[in-house]
């Protein structure tokens, strides 16, 4: 007899064999291998943007065979709003996730739903992204992008041309450190990228490399990445622990993160989160902290320095809100309306947390069409969710921020933008990577114009997350911020929404209808309608 988990599912990979009675009406690619399966014309680099490219072809639900394990593929808006009923369907921790959790274990995004740890630690760390705590993580915010524009004004006056993702990383890293830590990587007085990004980045591309070849085989065929990888886990579990006893040495960090997860007892059982999972926490947040985010603000930017029209329509509205206020206050980056639809618009093409899995927590049947069995999963291909035509129209590949003001954004159906997951299961920092992502945008479009290489082809590298790959642009330092002289033509365009509705709903990323955890009640982080 299998073993089995605590739920009663079997242990490990589920084919889909196993869960999809009908499999066989779903839709392959042609041409399989015995053995290998569906392997032809693949790169093991792009597997996200190979299942693009299939999901164009096939349809909105579609399989892949690989190795012996078979994965049904779902990017359909109708078939993911119905994987997004959370009376049915919950997280699925799929290949790629698990492959992290010999470094991440049970923390916040790779904790398997029937995990203790992940409702505790939810629910000690969802106040540190209330909105009190958030707006006292604003002026260190501040004081990493004024490191980051230090070094562009030397890069500028130089000459030089930026290095956008890896300077993105270098911010991230340290605002997340800095917030939520109270440590500084020195990312900016670093010629190279500090060792633990170095170290994050060969974890993520081994839990990815290790869905390239056949199970049986990894040991053999990854013998020296394993090396490294267990190197470079050994060098990220050195860091936290060390960061972590610093912080026991000094006393407290007024609150922080890392304060919640050490001192914080859960409101009603009064459990604390133990020593190994404060590390697997602290992990999951610094990774996870800065390389979606880094992600979002190097498409932002290269789509920005892409469309000068669309970037001058920004920076107006910049100068606009922001003033001569040498410095945005907390409430002001909400007031961003257009530079957040630029976010969201980057977002759209290039969600940085590409696919997300769901299962079946009992019997029932996708969107009236498909059985499922209870623990059968379905990957959501969210980039090709963000295409759909019937949802974005035929025209869905061009970069429109427009799509995201508050009309078009309450015409849509619900669970059509999926950037941050889904459920209660979705990210719990969103509104943390939307507030410095927003923030960020913000200040260098005051700072700069931002001028594209027209040699330059966008290349998408995959880690588990994506990134633009080998992004540099050239800059050139404003002398001042000038005043938006159409003001009123850009309220026109923008629906002259209010400040209130701004400070209301910044962005309108989800609509208000969209979806309703059941925890969304008393949890600061996920509102009704997220």
């Amino acid at each position: 007899m299998a073993e089995t988990t605590d739920t009663g599912l079997p242990k490990g990979f589920r084919s889909a064999e196993q869960g999809w009675p009908e499999l066989h009406r779903i839709p392959h690619p042609p041409r399989r291998l015995p053995l290998l399966g569906d392997v032809l014309g693949v790169d093991r680099r792009t597997p996200l943007q190979d299942s693009m490219r299939l999901a164009r072809e096939l349809g909105p639900v579609f399989r892949r065979r690989a190795f012996g394990k078979e994965f049904v593929f779902v990017w359909g808006a109708r078939l993911v709003a119905d994987l997004a009923d959370e009376s049915r369907f919950a997280k699925h921790v799929g290949l790629g996730v698990a492959n992290l959790r010999p470094i991440a274990g049970d923390g916040l995004f790779t904790a398997y739903n029937h995990e203790p740890n992940w409702q505790l630690a939810h629910d000690v760390l969802a106040p540190g992204f209330s909105r009190e705590a958030m707006e006292g993580y604003h002026g260190m915010m501040l004081a990493v992008a004024g490191r980051l524009t230090d070094h562009w004004d030397r890069e500028a006056a130089a000459g030089r041309t930026v290095d956008v993702p890896g300077d993105m990383t270098k911010l991230t890293l340290e605002t997340i450190a800095r917030t939520g830590f109270g440590h500084d990587f020195g990312s900016f007085e670093r010629h190279r990228p500090h060792p633990f990004v170095t170290a994050m980045v060969g974890t993520l591309t081994y839990a990815q490399r290790l869905n390239s070849v056949p199970a049986p085989l990894a040991p053999l065929l990854l013998r020296t990445a394993a090396r490294r990888n267990a190197a470079d886990m050994a060098y990220l579990n050195r860091t936290v622990d060390d960061l972590v006893a610093q912080r026991r040495r000094t006393g407290r960090g007024d609150g922080d993160l890392l304060d919640r997860m050490l001192e914080t007892a859960h409101p009603d059982t009064g459990e604390k989160l133990s020593v190994e999972n404060v590390r697997k926490q602290v992990i999951t947040f610094l990774v996870a902290g800065h390389e979606t985010t880094s992600g979002a603000l190097s498409f932002a930017l290269y789509y920005l320095a892409r469309h000068p029209e669309i970037a001058a329509r920004a920076r107006a509205e910049v100068d606009r809100v922001w003033g001569d206020a040498a410095q945005p206050g907390y409430e002001q980056v909400a007031k961003l309306r257009y530079v957040r639809r630029v976010l969201d618009e980057s977002l759209r093409l290039w969600p940085t947390a590409p696919a997300f899995a769901r299962e079946a927590v009992r019997d029932t049947v996708l969107a009236g069409d498909h059985p499922m069995r209870r623990g059968a999963w379905a990957l959501v291909l969210t980039p090709m969710l963000h295409r759909d035509p019937e949802v974005w129209g035929e025209d869905a590949e061009r970069f429109d921020p427009d799509r995201f003001d508050a009309k078009a954004v309450r015409a849509r159906p619900p669970h059509t933008f999926k950037p941050f997951g889904t459920g209660a299961r979705a990210c719990i920092g969103r509104q943390f990577a939307l507030h410095e992502a927003t923030l960020v945008l913000g200040l260098l479009l005051r700072r700069y114009d931002l001028i594209a290489d027209p040699a330059y082809r966008l290349s998408v590298t995959e880690r588990l997350t994506v990134m633009p790959e080998g992004l540099r642009l050239a800059l050139e330092r404003r002398t001042r911020p000038e005043p938006a002289r159409d003001a009123a033509g850009y309220a026109a365009a923008a629906g002259r929404e209010t400040a209130d509705e701004a400070l209301s709903c910044p962005s309108a990323a989800v609509p208000v209808a969209a979806e309703h955890s059941a925890s969304a009640g008393r949890c600061p982080v996920h509102r009704p309608g997220d």
